[in-house]
């Protein structure tokens, strides 16, 4: 009882320092878009691959189709179909300035169904990505929209719902527009690490400490004693919600000096154009090499559209002063439920020598280029997140149709956030007729990728948005088009469907043409798999012709017609 009073006396002193008041968003407006109560399998500003999770993931019962419906009177606005990401979705926008997004999606409602196919068809692409206009689709508060499902990006049936200003398409957080949702768990604080400040944050090891759970969201850990005068911290916290056992990410967290607050993040509105900031709000290098989320509680240079609130520098805490620093950290979660850790530490006045990292030194905010005789490549202003030496690697090519030294560029450990520019040199030796199917290959570890590049004299170039091994390579093999369960002459007769799926040997290519007797049809490709047409009035029955054509990175092109009855 007395630790319980002595937290909350905490948190009410430093209350005033804290972020202001969450922003006011209208409660009740929008309405859940599910017919049953919610659940979230995710929500706002959780963490993920790369990006901030920038919606709620509603749980669908682990199954699909389940009624989607607006979550306010408005008009459906654009929509979205594609392999990966959202899948299908539906944008509506609102009169009060917000737009609601509702995405994975199977069917759409009917009337939209039709429509969204044929526009497909007058489009000839299955993909879309269309503004609709105000008139065509008004739309009432609970009135159906489509069927829930699994597709895109989805790994598990649910409805990824997000709530966005409509004037800038900036995400807000929906746990703040007061959906039904029962929240009275604290956040969970599992660890803190400590890093030194007097070196990059991708260049060391931080000291990771488990937390002593005291209960009550109160969390401690033993004084520490460090070789470092600069430290600053990270923690790797989650937060529930009533009835759930699904980890999300917490709301917001603010770093204090004794009583000071020194700086703090808050997951309450984030752009997509910012959202793989989220390599600089955690230690990605951990991450990369299967450790544990650490949330920074400062910001790196390097982070620009930050999630950061400064109110007293940006998170590096000066001990040159040998003192004993209270520092502490309070988590909330969107509810107001908040925990707390805290760490007593000292500099020992001993400084640790900083490990010298090879290679040339680059800093963020900066424009620079590293040069060699036969490789170059230039680091722009917005692509790193703190200073970090690269370092580089000539070699011998490796694999079949090499035609340039395999060049090793930088760490895997270091997130970028633009694309660099890599340029490698050919010899003279290699003529433009060669150069057409020339492609620049990255390797990292087993995975491999490819990007078409430009010239300028001998010199190829491409951008690419990871460190790793970089070659050239000249690819003359066409990709391989394969049906599934059928062949020329097939009968079709006793099938609901034709499917194909596509083979290349350097892994990326798409389909550029699907027909059937000379006319464009449409194949779904959910997920980027397999070619999929369901039969409909357009594949009657008796003898035809299908056709599909699919070209490479490297402009090799493959033309299958197969003769097929139905």
């Amino acid at each position: 009882m007395i630790r319980q009073t002595l937290l909350a006396l905490f948190i009410c002193s430093i209350s005033q320092a804290q972020f202001t008041e969450n922003p006011t968003y209208p409660k009740g407006y929008f309405r859940n878009p599910l017919g049953i109560p919610i659940s979230l399998s995710g929500n706002f500003g959780e963490l993920r691959p790369n990006h901030y999770h920038m919606g709620l993931d509603l749980k669908t019962e682990r199954r699909e189709n389940l009624s989607v419906y607006a979550a306010a009177e408005g008009y459906i606005s654009r929509i979205k179909v594609e392999p990966g990401g959202f899948g299908r979705a539906i944008y509506v926008n609102h009169p009060n300035g917000f737009t609601t997004v509702y995405c994975h999606l199977n069917n759409f409602f009917p009337g939209l169904e039709n429509w969204v196919k044929s526009l497909q068809y007058q489009k000839e692409s299955w993909y879309l990505n269309e503004v609709v206009p105000a008139d065509q689709f008004p739309v009432q508060k609970g009135q159906l929209l489509a069927y829930s499902g699994n597709t895109g990006g989805s790994q598990a049936p649910h409805l990824h719902f997000e709530i966005r200003r409509t004037a800038d398409e900036v995400n807000l957080n929906p746990m703040l527009f007061g959906f039904p949702i029962t929240d009275n768990t604290l956040p969970t604080i599992l660890r803190v690490a400590i890093y030194d400040r007097n070196q990059s944050v991708f260049e060391q090891n931080p000291r990771v400490l488990s937390v002593a759970n005291k209960g009550n969201g109160n969390y401690t850990a033993p004084l520490q004693t460090v070789n470092s005068s600069k430290i600053s911290l990270a923690l790797t916290t989650y937060d529930t919600h009533t009835g759930s056992s699904n980890l999300n990410g917490v709301y917001e967290a603010v770093l204090y000096d004794e009583l000071e607050a020194i700086v703090g993040f808050r997951m309450d509105q984030i752009s997509y154009e910012a959202t793989r900031y989220l390599n600089a709000h955690i230690d990605y290098k951990t991450k990369q090499r299967g450790g544990p989320y650490l949330q920074h509680l400062s910001e790196l240079p390097g982070y620009m559209h930050s999630i950061y609130t400064r109110f007293n520098g940006d998170g590096v805490i000066d001990l040159s002063d040998g003192l004993v620093h209270e520092l502490s950290i309070v988590v909330k979660d969107a509810y107001g439920n908040a925990s707390t850790v805290k760490l007593p530490i000292k500099y020992s006045g001993n400084q640790s020598t900083a490990i010298t990292a090879s290679g040339k030194r680059f800093y963020p905010l900066m424009l620079d280029i590293f040069e060699s005789e036969d490789c170059e490549f230039i680091i722009g202003e917005r692509t790193l997140y703190d200073s970090v030496s690269i370092s580089y690697k000539r070699q011998a090519a490796i694999g079949s149709g090499t035609i340039s030294a395999l060049h090793t560029i930088g760490s895997l450990s270091v997130p970028l956030q633009d694309a660099m520019l890599v340029r490698i040199k050919v010899a003279d030796s290699v003529n433009n007729a060669d150069r057409s199917k020339i492609v620049m290959q990255r390797i990292a570890g087993s995975r491999k990728e490819v990007q078409k590049v430009s010239w300028d004299e001998n010199w190829a170039m491409a951008g690419f948005r990871d460190f790793g091994a970089f070659q050239l390579v000249v690819d003359t093999t066409a990709p391989e088009i394969i049906p599934v369960g059928f062949k020329d002459g097939s009968s079709l007769s006793a099938a609901s469907r034709v499917v194909f799926t596509v083979r290349d040997n350097l892994g990326k290519w798409k389909v550029t043409r699907t027909e059937l007797d000379g006319s464009w049809i449409r194949f779904t490709n959910d997920k980027g798999r397999n070619f999929v047409y369901i039969f409909d009035e357009r594949f009657s029955v008796g003898e035809h012709e299908l056709r599909v054509v699919a070209v490479d990175e490297a402009g090799n092109e493959t033309d299958v017609k197969w003769k097929v009855r139905r």
